[in-house]
């Protein structure tokens, strides 16, 4: 229901609308009247006719918003007497790392002070931050804003063997470990790109939870700027607390999982494909840990029906 939103949180609650998502692309109204005092309110619907005959609410202003695909947590601020709230909901089934920030702050304070970092637990829901007036006896205002990283910066990698991910006679790496084409970057330095045909089943390469699913895109190309972050995949959390990666699967039924699902080592999780930033078709395998606000990869081991794989760097 809407609800009156006092000026010093106007721009906070437009803020965390912005950051709603829910796995895929979301388009969504925010709706916005000012009453017979002046008094800026905002909510998810228009106002009644009787809130609006009530408060003398004139013209209601629709504002469209679109919010980010996958975004794995929402930010969202609750008024509590003359403080906020600052809450993070965490939409993954594995823990995540946040922090919340001030993008412009005028007589708020945040407790703790902000920048606050906070871990989450699965789907678990937690106060970042409470704000309030440094001096009650002026008004104020605030825009939050707020990053998410998948992983427990408290996760210890064990000394794992990895299972090949694929289920496929030959197999052949076409960028190893610190490729120059896409393996440059911290969380991606010691990723494996596999030559995949579009079909090729994808198995688990350890026991684990499916933490996250992307599904829903059908696109390819070399525009890093338009491909870069975008892919299907399917994001495993093992016992330890790593996390490992298996990107560019195919488009509509590349995701045979789903978030929650508890899945072994063998066990088939999807189909190769060729989705997001890609040459052509192939799986990006990799094992990450969250390094505190930072998505790292790991080294790892793995093994294939003829034994033990020699990873080493490599370009496609």
């Amino acid at each position: 229901m809407p609800r009156p939103i006092s000026s010093a949180l106007r721009r906070t609650l437009l803020a965390a609308t912005l950051a709603l998502a829910a796995g895929s692309a979301l388009a969504g109204k925010l709706y916005r009247w000012t009453d017979r005092n002046g008094v800026t309110h905002y909510g998810d619907r228009a106002p009644s006719e009787s809130v609006a005959s009530a408060t003398g609410a004139a013209e209601v202003k629709v504002i469209p918003f679109r919010s980010e695909p996958s975004s794995i947590a929402r930010l969202r601020v609750q008024q509590d007497g003359d403080r906020y709230l600052a809450w993070a909901d965490n939409s993954l089934a594995g823990p995540i790392e946040v922090r919340l920030d001030f993008n412009r702050s005028n007589n708020i304070v945040g407790s703790p002070l902000l920048p606050a970092s906070l871990t989450l637990d699965p789907r678990g829901s937690a106060v970042v931050s409470v704000l309030s007036a440094q001096d009650p006896s002026r008004g104020g205002d605030f825009e939050l804003s707020m990053r998410s990283v998948p992983g427990d910066p408290r996760a210890r990698p064990q000394n794992a063997e990895y299972l090949l991910p694929l289920r496929q006679q030959q197999f052949r790496i076409d960028q190893g470990y610190g490729g120059h084409f896409s393996h440059t970057e911290p969380e991606h330095r010691y990723a494996i790109d596999f030559a995949a045909e579009i079909g090729t089943p994808v198995l688990a390469a350890r026991d684990g939870t499916v933490m996250q699913v992307e599904s829903d895109f059908d696109k390819a190309g070399l525009n890093l700027e338009k491909f870069g972050d975008r892919a299907n995949f399917v994001r495993i959390l093992h016992d330890d607390g790593t996390m490992a990666l298996y990107a560019h699967l195919k488009a509509d039924d590349g995701v045979l999982v789903r978030v929650g699902q508890r899945v072994r080592a063998g066990q088939q999780i999807g189909l190769s494909g060729n989705t997001g930033f890609s040459t052509g078709p192939h799986l990006h395998f990799t094992v990450q840990v969250n390094r505190g606000m930072r998505l790292e990869s790991i080294p790892f081991r793995m093994t294939g029906p003829q034994g033990p794989l020699r990873l080493s760097g490599g370009t496609r």
